[in-house]
């Protein structure tokens, strides 16, 4: 068993092994109490120095990847890649340090801080200080290559680039077969330069991991829940069986729909995948943009935030261009177009902030908003990918975003600040317990809430109109969650498996791009009109792969975030149906929600879990419960079609164009 996942076992109980091994007399005794107490006071003291001296760099280290992410030039990735080296190079020192305590008798506390230590970093550091340099220099060149990605048609005056963001509206957007076919391709040309920097920068990282007893740096990444590699893998293989069957269904009901907007030869792909272009999604992990496709029942509920949203913007446009009204210039136009946008983006972001502000939790910091990036800027490249910062471990917290006044950005502000809430809940703990009790928690607990944003509660903040209690609503109503939830899952698995087979050497950089569609098309059913090949790296397309987040822990914020409404749910007295469920306003809900986010890593998250829920484990039923109607709606609706589908099926020659 890896040394990683014994070490706190190891610590605590060593010292009990010890002493009951053999009898000694009682001065031998004594000598070993002697210097039990004294290894405990020493590695008590060397917790409390790590803790300090990690609290002391963090807010250089969190100051440079900000401005690296908000400002990209190679300067700022210079100076951060020099910020990730310094850091790294002092957690190599700790962990060297702390070798000698592990198996000695120490405080619970502090055998934890010094597994959470060797876990507190997902870029495991080489001890060679050059590949270090190497590694953190790779690491935020593509990071800032992925920001700063375009592309680009046409020559010279002529060209025409377009960004992330740009694409990404043409595909939410336009129903346009080959236009959404050139934005998805053009965007996936981005990430091709990528592949090399991706493979040397596994082998660095595979490096420091094995420095640290790890086989490779997947093994590392599972170690962190409380639990063996082995039992996490297996973990969510289980919790993946209980809702794939939901998943199952809604891919049947959208395969159906596709093919009756575009065209049986069009609306699918081989062995019935949905085409990867068509789902209104860059990586299909949401398919909340084809609502006008897939809306069950036409009107039924009126949940058309969109369009509230932009009304919203509209107003704001023209209160901005009223002020210059008569001197309007072109640019004064322009200036007042980016005013709307911010005063509708801080709009959308106070009004998230009042959900968590009627659980009484506090109002966000003043300095939030005004350090905050809420929109894209005109004058520089930035990461756009939605991202929440604790820059100090004391107050200082923000939210990096490109705010467009869409359903999709309002709801994900409301998961950022999530996160934001938890800094602020555990910023009273020692630094290396400020994190989520395990990574799923963290991306969990914002998604709570967005469970809680009901039809009923959507409607008294003035975004829907009144709801009526019709089926069809209902049904409308869970349709609508279910493509941002269900459509989510298995794509937040097979992100990892990949990049698991990457570290395990089970795939060669020869066959990356081969993988990656396998396990697309084995987990979520979709894949391309045309063979993608090794020249292509499409993994380096989506932010997290660059940007080298570990995924498994969204997957898994998917199942808990169900469970975590169940139990807020109850705290705050629901009676009915689960999906009817807002505890918005409640602070016996919010009281024991605030609760379990304070707790941060300071203990086992099966004990966290408990303490909210009732239970240790994470499971999927609260899920099914959740989506109960919509699952017998869609079992109805698919009867009489073959659903599922196959993931060997060679993939065809693309249709002709028309």
């Amino acid at each position: 068993m890896n040394p990683r996942n014994t070490l706190l076992a190891l610590a605590i109980g060593a010292g009990l092994l010890s002493l009951s091994a053999c009898k000694k007399d009682a001065s031998s005794d004594a000598a070993t109490g002697d210097t039990a107490a004294t290894a405990k006071n020493d590695a008590d003291a060397f917790v409390a120095r790590i803790n300090q001296e990690y609290k002391a760099i963090y807010p250089d280290l969190t100051a440079a990847q900000w401005l690296s992410s908000t400002y990209i030039t190679d300067d700022t990735q210079a100076i951060a890649a020099k910020a990730n080296e310094r850091y790294l190079t002092l957690l190599n020192t700790w962990i060297k340090a702390a070798k000698p305590f592990e198996g000695q008798k120490m405080s619970p506390e502090s055998a934890r801080t010094i597994l959470l230590l060797k876990l507190s970093t997902a870029m495991p550091p080489p001890d060679d200080a050059k590949k270090l340099e190497e590694l953190t220099k790779i690491a935020t060149k593509m990071e800032g290559d992925y920001g700063a990605g375009k592309y680009c048609t046409g020559e010279g005056d002529k060209q025409q680039c377009r960004d992330l963001g740009e694409l990404s509206d043409v595909l939410a957007k336009s129903r346009d077969y080959q236009a959404q076919l050139d934005a998805w391709q053009g965007w996936h040309t981005i990430s091709q330069p990528m592949r090399k920097d991706y493979v040397r920068f596994s082998e660095l990282v595979n490096e420091g991991a094995k420095g640290m007893g790890f086989a490779d740096t997947g093994e590392m990444w599972r170690s962190g829940y409380d639990m063996s590699p082995a039992e996490i893998a297996a973990e969510t293989d289980r919790l993946w069986g209980q809702v794939k069957p939901l998943y199952e269904q809604l891919h049947c009901y959208a395969r159906t729909k596709l093919k009756a907007k575009y065209g049986a030869d069009k609306g699918q792909v081989a062995g019935g995948m949905l085409p990867a272009h068509l789902m209104g999604n860059m990586w299909q992990q949401d398919w909340g943009n084809l609502w006008d496709v897939l809306e069950p029942y036409k009107g039924a509920g009126s949940l058309d935030i969109n369009s509230a949203l932009q009304a919203q913007y509209q107003r704001n446009l023209s209160a901005a261009r009223a002020k210059i009204e008569g001197e309007a210039t072109a640019e004064k136009v322009v200036e007042a177009d980016r005013e709307a946008q911010l005063a509708t983006a801080k709009q959308m972001t106070q009004r998230a902030e009042d959900f968590y502000v009627s659980l009484g939790m506090p109002k966000l910091p003043e300095s939030y908003w005004q350090k905050t990036q809420f929109i894209q800027p005109r004058d520089r490249d930035v990461v756009c990918h939605a991202s929440a910062w604790d820059m100090t471990m004391g107050g200082d917290v923000r939210t990096k975003m490109c705010i467009k006044p869409n359903e999709e950005e309002f709801t994900t502000i409301y998961h950022e600040l999530g996160h934001v809430y938890y800094y602020l809940a555990y910023n009273d703990k020692p630094p290396l317990f400020q994190t989520g009790a395990h990574d799923g928690f963290h991306e969990a607990i914002g998604d709570t809430i967005v469970l809680g944003m009901t039809p009923k509660y959507l409607e008294s903040i003035g975004l829907v109109n009144a709801q009526d209690q019709s089926k069809e609503a209902l049904i409308n109503a869970q349709m609508r969650m279910a493509l941002a939830k269900v459509s989510f899952m298995p794509f937040g698995l097979m992100i990892d498996r990949w990049r698991w087979g990457v570290f395990d050497g089970s795939i060669k950089p020869d066959h990356y791009n081969q993988a990656w569609w396998e396990l697309k098309a084995k987990y979520q059913g979709v894949g391309p009109i045309a063979p993608r090949g090794e020249e292509f790296f499409d993994a380096g397309a989506k932010y997290h792969v660059p940007g080298n987040t570990p995924y498994t822990r969204y997957f898994l914020s998917h199942i808990l975030q169900f469970q975590f409404y169940k139990a807020l749910c109850d705290a705050a007295g629901h009676k009915g149906p689960l999906y009817e469920c807002s505890y918005y306003g409640n602070k016996d809900a919010g009281q024991k929600y605030w609760a379990m986010l304070g707790k941060g890593a300071s203990q086992p998250w099966q004990k966290t879990m408990k303490e909210l829920t009732g239970g240790e484990k994470m499971d999927g039923s609260a899920v099914l419960e959740y989506f109960s109607p919509l699952q017998e709606w869609l079992k109805q609706q698919n009867e009489g079609q073959s659903c599922g589908w196959q993931a060997g099926a060679p993939v065809p020659a693309p249709p002709k164009a028309g």
